[in-house]
């Protein structure tokens, strides 16, 4: 059973750039694709961004495509965000997920059975 926790979050000024991590425990990293999801008070979940288990494939959603970038160090066990030219529309509670396909993140197929980490703040300021 793996176990995420995510970190790098904060407060950002409008055009400025943040980096999250979601670091993995317990299982078998590299076996797993890894998503970023984010909620702000009153919506819905919606998915960020997501990257197949060997790194090999990414997506985005429309909203961050060109500005937020996925990566992964699965000699780390660990998946980063690099989040830029931050709008305060990007506010929210970001959270990551594993799941052994990634296109299931994307989709939200099944969300109970993911991984998912407990989530870190990210506030941007205008």
């Amino acid at each position: 059973q793996v176990q995420l926790v995510e970190s790098g979050g904060g407060l950002a000024q409008a055009g400025g750039s943040l980096r999250l991590t979601c670091a993995a425990s317990g299982g078998a990293f590299s076996d797993y694709a890894i998503g970023w999801f984010r909620q702000a008070p009153g919506k819905e979940r919606e998915f960020v961004a997501a990257i197949s288990f060997r790194g090999g494939n990414l997506y985005y959603a429309d909203s961050v495509m060109g500005r937020f970038t996925i990566s992964r160090d699965n000699a780390k066990s660990t998946v980063y965000l690099r989040m830029s030219s931050l709008k305060p529309e990007d506010t929210a509670l970001y959270t990551c997920a594993a799941a052994h396909w990634a296109p299931e993140l994307v989709n939200l197929v099944n969300p109970e059975g993911f991984h998912w980490g407990q989530g870190t703040q990210v506030t941007v300021s205008s």
